[in-house]
Formats: structure tokens, C-alpha cells, sequence
């Protein structure tokens, strides 16, 4: 995958590495601690047996020793659940496997070959459409008896594409899938598939990977993914590898039919196969080695610049089969990924709601960027005045109207303990525009087409809410989309990232579906916002009522989407101590309390856009 293989050196330290240096041996003496782990090793031993519980003494000695074993998080199936899998002679649809061939060294076939010979799941057919020079064949290396069926097939090099198509005519399977011809299948690779096919009814099924070294040694990168996200896909070709798809999906979205794409053909196949596939699932396990080495792909998009423009083609492709008017463009120092700009239909009016309690130096600066770099003009600025005591607030409302033409003060006068909720609902009753966008006074907006940006996402049918980048004053992230789950809630995405990180697998450069965004800076229709009864005043007065709204939307099948092209400041202090005094404190464990008890399936189980790989403590796609 061009879009990140290699590791993520931007990320904040894994909780675990943190965790290893001296915490490891301050808990060793507590009996608490070691009463847990007692524990903790029974159960592993009974439930998984020995070889994981020895497995798991030896990543956490190596932590303490400071040697990750990235083996320990690349889901390595135990021995004896491979013995159980082929014990269980698991009965399903056959899976075609196609692989093009060109040149491929003896070795990297045979590891290829090996990976699918020994498959738990037997029900399979190898396509081997070989394209190679005539002295580089490799018939003479097939086996002579194996599980599954082997096809082989010398043909003429057409390119990629049509070399894979004709293994898509050759094959027989109700399933297929596509393997690279010198990458690697987890023994339980097709078990697991076929499980899922059979569990769930999907048309398409991929997994989780890993990068590894041509020698298969040196981790080079994980892919842990999220659950299928067509904004993130448009941005990314997150999904790669294992995808397995039933051939009535691969007729109706048509294999490779040109080399107009080649160098993202996988991506363009994707896009296509995604949007007519019925049920897509993510098998959250690795099942497939990409091995990088020297020009391929997994070791770096910049190894085939020509790719990037192939990319920005398919995803123009898929725009205008969609109706979706707008074009990619590849982001800068980020090869294989790419950003959306999405033409405005219509010229429709947004109204934007900023609450207010005296602070004007931040509602000033607020508003002066808003206007700056707004980059629309059909909109207007409702700044709702909340119980404000200094004699300066009120003048500074005066000069409003002669400063920003199309901004205007509306007075809430409830009384009693602070609810924002409230306060935007209030707001919201004096809004004019089709689209609402919910504002915090202490914003700076820094990019140009600010609204602009917002607004090509508000408008598509599909989205509910959209949400901005941004960061703390000393250039970290603050927000880019919210996270279900974490810390027994809800956290940011990204968190204390670099400004300039581009996030685990380009998250943070490219536009991502999320549950849910911060009310700090949302924009929806306000017709959504009405239909759904805004915030909720009486559950969730201060917290969570953002989270909330977007999970209603989320609930009724709208995407919640976070865009990277509209940054901001967000003067928040990082230790700013939140609701942790008297009242506040008491009123926010009521409102996490009401939270929880309303979204308890989706913070228990990890949240879908996220990944059960990544530790969900702390918001910083830190590894277990």
C-alpha cells in the first residue's frame, strides 16, 4: 500500500514502551500487581494455552528490555488453532486466488506458493497467469500434488491489468481474491474468510496486514485498519490487502478494463467493487505479509511516481459515477494520498452560531478570522450573549454590526447552571441559513475557504455533521475526529500529534468518516439539526451533547466526517483541568453516567473507525 507501509515515527510513544522503564519494575513488587498477573496468566494458560502465555512473557520482558517484538501484535495463529481449523474441515464456497506473474525470483514464489499450499482451508484454486520472460517461467516449480487446484497459464505481457483480468476468465471460484506474486498469506487466511462469508452473508470481506522486509524478518509496517470508510477510501487505498470478493460482485463492477490505471488498478478496483458490494466486513487480524523491498509499492509510493497520477484518475472516475462533481488532488509530502475538492452546488446560506460570555479579545479574534478566511460570502455570524457582567462586552456588541455587515447579537436568558446545549438551541431558532455551523468563541480559523471547505461536505446527502482540524496553540492536534471508547467515553483522534504529522496510515492528511466530531466547530444541515432536537439540553447540558448529535445522525446511516482542509486554532488549554471542581465535577459524572448508559454497545466494543490493535486509553493510535 502506497499510503503509509512504513512506520509511523510521528507517533507519540506506545503506551506499553512508556510503561516498560520503570513502571514495569515499581509493579512487579505491588501484590496487587502481581495478585493481577497471577491471574491474568491463569486465564491465558487455560483459554489459549502455553505457547501464547509464553508468547506474551516474552514481548513483555522485551519491552522491559526495550526490544518491541512486533511478532507479539502481528496475530500469529497458535498452533493449535491451525490444528483445530483443519480439524474442523470447514465446508464453504471455493476461493480463486489470482496471481500475476513477471520474472518473479524462485525463492518469492516459492514462499507465495508455500503461503497458499498450506492453507487450513482447503476449498481453493491458484490462478497463475505468468507473464514472464520465457527463460523466467516457473511451471517446472509447481508442486505435484496439493489440496486445493493449481492453474497456470503463460501468456503475453499486456500490463497489470490485463494480466490480472485474464485471471479473473480463468477462474472458477465463487470467491475471489487477489495475491501479489511475491507476498504471503497467513496460514488462516482463507479460514477466517470463509467464517466470515458464512457468518455475515458479505460480498466483500478484507483484513488487517503487516510490512514486512524481503527477507520476512524486519517489521516494515502495520496496517491496522478501520471498518470500510468511503470517505477515507477516496483519500487512501486503506483496504489493499486480504480482499476477497464474491464473483456476481466482480461482474457487476467490472474487472480491469484498460491501463488507464495502472499503478493504482487496485485502488480503482476497490472503488468500484465498494460501491456495489452489499456487505462489506474488515476481519480485524492480520492475514497478509506484504513483503517491501526495493521498487515495490509497499516500500514507498515515491518508488512509482506515475502512480499518483493513475490515482487521482480513479478517484475522479469514481466521483463522476457517483455524481459527486469535484476532483482529487495528491497531498504534498504524503505519496498515495490524496484530498477531495468537492464543487458547491447551489449557493445556499450558512448560519454561524458562536456562543459568548464577555472574553471579547477571543470573540474579536475570532470573528476577524472568520471573516478573512471564510472564502464565502453567503453566510451569517449569530453571536448568542450568555449572562455576560462586564460593561466592556456590551459595548464592544455595539461596533458589531459596523465591523462585520452580517453579524448580529441574539440575548439567551436562561438562568441557572451553564448549558450550552441550550445556548446553540437558542441560537439556532434565530438562523436564517440552510446549514449551521456551531462555533466556539475561542477559534482562530487559519486556512483559507474555511466555510467553503465545510460546506462541499455539508451539503452531500450522505454527511450529517462535519468537523475541522485543529490544533492547541503550540501547533499539536486537538482535534481530528472523536473516537468512541476511549477512556470510557469518547477521545479526539490524534491527540498531541505534530502539526505536521500526517497521522497513523494519512489519517490526519486526508478526509476521514468518524462517528462523531467536536461541537468546538461542527457544521450539519440545519434541517438535521431541527429533525434530530439539536443538543440535548436536559442529558447532556455541557458534555457530550456533540458526541451525541452525531451519533443520532450516525444511527440513521449519515456519515460524520472530519476534513484536514479546514484548520484551525482552538485556544483550549491542553491542561485546562475540564469540569474537574465542585458542581462542574458533579454534573459532568452525571452526563459521562448518561453517556455511557446510552452508548454503552459502542463504548465497550471498539469503535469502528479505530482498530481493537491500538490501545483505547489514550487518543494516540498508541499500539496495545
Amino acid at each position: 500500500m502506497p499510503e503509509n507501509a512504513k512506520p509511523n515515527n510521528e507517533r507519540p510513544a506506545d503506551l506499553a514502551v512508556q510503561d516498560s522503564v520503570g513502571g514495569m519494575a515499581r509493579r512487579l513488587l505491588n501484590p496487587a500487581h502481581l495478585r493481577d498477573l497471577a491471574g491474568r496468566s491463569v486465564r491465558t494458560l487455560r483459554e489459549q494455552g502455553a505457547e501464547q502465555l509464553w508468547r506474551d512473557v516474552k514481548f513483555r520482558v522485551g519491552l522491559a528490555m526495550h526490544h518491541d517484538d512486533w511478532r507479539h501484535r502481528a496475530d500469529i495463529p497458535l498452533r493449535r488453532e491451525l490444528k483445530a481449523q483443519r480439524a474442523a474441515r470447514l465446508q464453504g464456497p471455493k476461493i480463486s486466488i489470482i496471481v500475476p506473474l513477471y520474472n518473479t525470483p524462485a525463492k518469492l514464489f516459492d514462499e507465495m506458493l508455500q503461503s497458499v499450499v498450506r492453507q487450513t482451508y482447503t476449498n481453493w484454486e491458484l490462478v497463475l497467469v505468468d507473464a514472464s520472460d520465457a527463460d523466467k517461467r516457473l511451471e517446472h516449480r509447481l508442486p505435484k500434488a496439493v489440496p486445493g487446484t493449481i492453474v497456470y497459464e503463460p501468456i503475453e505481457n499486456g500490463g497489470i491489468a490485463l494480466n490480472t483480468t485474464r485471471g479473473f476468465a480463468l477462474a472458477h471460484g465463487e470467491y475471489i481474491t487477489l495475491l501479489d506474486h511475491d507476498d504471503v498469506l497467513y496460514p488462516n487466511a482463507l479460514f477466517e474468510v470463509v467464517q466470515t462469508i458464512q457468518n455475515t452473508g458479505a460480498d466483500f470481506v478484507y483484513s488487517d496486514e503487516i510490512v514486512l522486509s524481503a527477507d520476512l524478518k524486519e517489521l516494515g509496517g502495520y496496517h491496522f485498519k478501520p471498518d470500510f470508510a468511503p470517505d477515507y477510501l477516496r483519500g487512501v487505498n486503506f483496504i489493499t490487502h486480504l480482499a476477497v470478493f464474491s464473483r456476481p460482485l466482480l461482474d457487476a463492477a467490472g474487472a480491469y478494463e484498460s491501463k488507464e490505471f495502472d499503478g493504482a488498478q487496485d485502488h480503482d478496483l476497490i472503488l468500484r467493487l465498494t460501491e456495489k458490494a452489499q456487505r462489506i466486513e474488515h476481519i480485524k487480524k492480520v492475514l497478509y505479509i506484504w513483503r517491501g523491498h526495493a521498487g515495490s509499492t509497499a516500500a514507498g509510493m515515491e518508488a512509482k511516481p506515475y502512480a499518483i497520477a493513475a490515482g487521482e484518475r480513479a478517484i475522479d472516475a469514481q466521483l463522476e459515477r457517483l455524481s459527486l462533481p469535484g476532483h482529487a488532488m495528491a497531498v504534498p509530502d504524503a505519496p498515495g494520498a490524496f484530498q477531495v475538492k468537492y464543487e458547491l452546488t447551489g449557493h445556499p446560506k450558512i448560519s454561524v452560531l458562536i456562543p459568548n460570555k464577555d472574553h471579547t479579545d477571543d470573540l474579536d479574534r475570532c470573528l476577524i478570522s472568520l471573516y478573512k478566511n471564510a472564502g464565502y460570502d453567503n453566510f451569517e455570524a449569530i453571536v448568542i450573549e450568555n449572562n455576560s457582567t462586564d460593561p466592556a462586552t456590551f459595548a464592544y456588541y455595539k461596533m458589531l454590526h459596523d465591523r462585520f455587515p452580517t453579524c448580529w447579537v441574539v440575548t439567551f436568558e436562561g438562568k441557572g447552571p451553564f448549558n450550552f446545549s441550550a445556548i446553540n438551541n437558542f441560537g439556532a431558532t434565530f438562523a436564517e441559513g440552510e446549514h449551521l455551523l456551531l462555533l466556539n468563541n475561542d477559534i482562530e480559523i487559519l486556512s483559507p475557504d474555511f466555510l467553503r471547505e465545510l460546506l462541499s461536505y455539508s451539503q452531500r446527502p450522505d454527511v450529517g455533521a462535519v468537523g475541522a482540524k485543529l490544533y492547541y496553540p503550540d501547533d499539536t492536534i486537538q482535534h481530528a475526529g472523536v473516537l468512541m471508547g476511549i477512556n470510557g467515553s469518547a477521545g479526539h483522534s490524534h491527540k498531541s500529534y505534530p502539526r505536521t504529522a500526517v497521522g497513523d496510515m494519512y489519517r490526519l492528511v486526508t478526509t476521514q468518516d468518524y462517528m462523531a466530531v467536536t461541537g468546538a466547530c461542527l457544521m450539519t444541515k440545519a434541517a438535521l439539526y431541527r429533525a434530530f432536537g439539536g443538543l440535548d439540553e436536559e442529558k447532556f447540558a455541557v458534555a457530550y451533547n456533540d458526541v451525541d448529535y452525531c451519533l443520532k445522525l450516525w444511527q440513521r446511516g449519515l456519515l460524520n466526517v472530519y476534513t484536514p482542509r479546514a484548520e484551525a486554532y482552538h485556544y483550549e488549554s491542553k491542561s485546562r483541568g475540564l469540569d474537574t471542581l465542585s458542581e462542574n465535577a458533579r454534573r459532568y459524572e452525571r452526563e459521562k453516567a448518561n453517556f455511557y448508559a446510552k452508548y454503552q454497545q459502542y463504548i465497550d466494543n471498539y469503535d469502528p473507525y479505530y482498530n481493537p490493535h491500538f490501545n483505547n486509553l489514550f487518543e494516540n493510535f498508541g499500539l496495545k
